[in-house]
């Protein structure tokens, strides 16, 4: 999979921009081949090209934005999606034993209506100045879980401890052949906060370049994230208000170019659960 994601980047501009992400060269959309969104001209923008592709289910892949080359890209592609996705299945059961609910429980809702599976191809350049800018900014996933497979030869990736206060940052270490798995927004909130979305960045680097390809597990675009009445009581009351696939993500994907999460959107304060009003819905 690398071979070919690299193959891809390696293609002269002109042919990579064949499947570009702004439509006429000025509508942006989230599938193709360019930069994230830029929503001011006071951005800080990553140093980082990126290629974004729907992979599951086949009724939302735009095959016109499969790259032609190498030509055993969306073979590759195609044969790595159905491996990810039987290791994705394994985790979400395990996640669900832990939680003590049944082990199907999240491997269903990746199986209802137009649960979706998103990949996204990063390349990081060489760059002159890695002290004044990042491959990525910091943010969390959106997804229920993220299967993502790192570079083995590159370090670059980096994560908070969770509730540390957000000041020190840690190498996460290159491990060769293996894969990360992220734990997603969703399942933090759908825990109830036992499990916790993990804050990450990409760091630039003066010497090497550096590929990464993360495959997201998202739910249905219309069906309701929020907490399982399971794993809500008096004891642990409710810490996230209710939100759906597609407003969450829409919120993720402005408030990730402003450096922001989105989690804190959703967050329940601590005041409103002083207050008990966290028990209610939204």
């Amino acid at each position: 999979m690398m071979q070919v994601t690299r193959g891809f980047f390696n293609l002269p501009t002109e042919e990579k921009q064949k499947y570009s992400n702004l439509v006429n060269g000025k509508e942006f959309r989230f599938e193709g081949y360019g930069n994230d969104v830029v929503l001011s001209e006071d951005q800080i923008l990553d140093w980082c090209d990126r290629l974004y592709l729907i992979v599951e289910p086949e009724s939302r892949v735009v095959g016109s934005l499969w790259p032609a080359r190498p030509p055993a890209f969306s073979a590759v592609l195609r044969e790595y999606t159905a491996r990810c996705r039987r290791i994705a299945d394994v985790v979400l059961s395990s996640l669900a034993r832990l939680l003590g609910l049944r082990e199907g429980r999240f491997v269903g809702m990746m199986n209802e209506g137009v649960a979706m599976t998103h990949a996204r191809f990063n390349y990081y350049p060489r760059c002159p100045r890695p002290d004044l800018v990042l491959g990525l900014k910091s943010h969390s996933d959106a997804s229920v879980i993220t299967v993502v497979l790192i570079d083995d030869t590159v370090g670059g990736l980096q994560v908070q401890k969770p509730n540390d206060g957000g000041g020190v940052w840690y190498d996460v270490p290159i491990v060769p052949s293996a894969l990360l798995v992220n734990v997603g927004d969703a399942i933090e909130i759908m825990s109830n906060g036992f499990f916790t979305s993990p804050v990450h960045r990409a760091v630039a680097n003066a010497e090497h370049d550096r590929l990464s390809l993360a495959m997201f597990y998202t739910l249905d675009p219309e069906k309701e994230i929020e907490p399982l009445p399971e794993l809500v009581d008096e004891k642990r009351p409710r810490r996230y208000g209710k939100t759906t696939t597609k407003d969450y993500l829409a919120v993720l994907f402005e408030r990730f170019a402003g450096g922001a999460r989105a989690m804190d959107t959703v967050k329940i304060s601590t005041a409103e659960l002083d207050s008990g009003s966290g028990s209610e819905d939204g």
